[in-house]
Order: structure tokens, then C-alpha cells, then sequence
């Protein structure tokens, strides 16, 4: 089966509304699952877009400079706690969530990540590094509730969510500091 099939059918299942519901009702599950697996969809489908519009990808995302860009910006508009909270309440916004990520998040990194040098990847990981590690900060050390339709104990879950995967990304980030692969081989 190729990527293209693949990513399909995993977007229309995420789409179908019970998966979708179930995987909304829980805050973390919603964050960490349902939204990564929409972008994941987004990666699968990229090299269907890539053949039929060489000319754009060449033209609008000739670096990976503006495809990443993007990435980061429809990544944190959807790591904001209202977006979520409008995402379950209002079906405008879901429906933008499930086009935001497959199609202008998945799609452009996959298209800008070959792309890029290794530092600006690293870069990338730097900047979620720390953007985590602010949002779990956010999650786990504030008071109030910050999202209507998810109770204080799923938000703090979801902020040592965000704080564990930082520090997976901070590994990853030694990892690449301190490690030469080639020794290895």
C-alpha cells in the first residue's frame, strides 16, 4: 500500500466522529495522540502533493525555510489551550484543526525537513524543546483551569506529557552534541 493510501486512510479514520470524540475526551489524548497522528497523516499524503505540484513546493518552499515556518506556526497556534477548548465547542474550528494539520502542517515538514541542514533541524527540536517545557510549565504550575471541557488533573497530566517529551527532545539534542554515529558503523 503506498503513503499516499496509508495517510488517507488514517486521516479518515481520525475523521470518523466516534474516534474522533473518544480521542477528544481526554485532554492528553487530544494533544499527544490525535493531533501528531493528523500531522503524521499530512506526512504520508505529502508525496502525492509533491508530484502533482512540483512547481510550487520549487518555488514557495525552495529552502524549507518557509514550509517550516509555517509548521511552527499552525504548531503553536494548536498548542494554545483555547484553541482546544474552541476546537471541541465550536465545529468551524474542528474542522480547521483537521485541515491545519494534515495539510499545512504535515505536509509542509515533510517537504521542508530533507531540506534543511542539520543545524536548522536541530534548531527546530531546540524551539519545541523550549516551547514544551514552557507549555508544561504552563499546564502543570497553573492554578486555574485553563481549558472549560477538561478537568485540572487532565491538565496537569498533559503539562508532565509535554515535560517528559522535552526531555526526550533534550536526550535526542545530547545525543546529537556528543555523539558521533560514523564511530559506530
Amino acid at each position: 500500500m503506498d503513503q499516499f493510501k496509508l495517510g488517507l486512510g488514517l486521516f479518515i479514520f481520525l475523521a470518523i466522529p466516534p474516534v474522533a470524540t473518544f480521542m477528544e475526551s481526554v485532554m492528553v489524548i487530544h494533544m499527544h495522540m490525535q493531533m501528531p497522528m493528523l500531522i503524521i497523516a499530512g506526512l504520508l499524503i505529502a508525496p502525492f502533493f509533491q508530484q502533482r505540484f512540483p512547481r510550487f513546493f520549487e518555488k514557495w518552499n525552495q529552502n524549507g525555510l518557509p514550509g517550516i515556518l509555517l509548521f511552527i506556526i499552525i504548531i503553536g497556534y494548536w498548542m494554545l489551550p483555547r484553541t482546544m477548548d474552541e476546537a471541541l465547542t465550536l465545529q468551524s474550528v474542528e474542522i480547521f484543526k483537521f485541515i491545519s494539520l494534515p495539510f499545512l502542517a504535515g505536509v509542509p515538514l515533510r517537504d521542508s525537513w530533507k531540506k534543511l541542514t542539520d543545524f536548522q533541524k536541530n534548531s527546530v527540536i531546540t524551539f519545541f524543546t523550549i516551547a514544551f517545557l514552557g507549555m508544561g510549565a504552563l499546564y502543570t504550575l497553573a492554578p486555574d483551569q485553563l481549558c472549560n471541557n477538561y478537568l485540572i488533573i487532565e491538565q496537569l497530566t498533559l503539562g508532565w506529557a509535554f515535560l517528559l517529551t522535552a526531555v526526550g527532545m533534550i536526550v535526542y539534542l545530547l545525543y546529537v552534541a556528543f555523539v558521533d554515529p560514523s564511530q559506530y558503523e
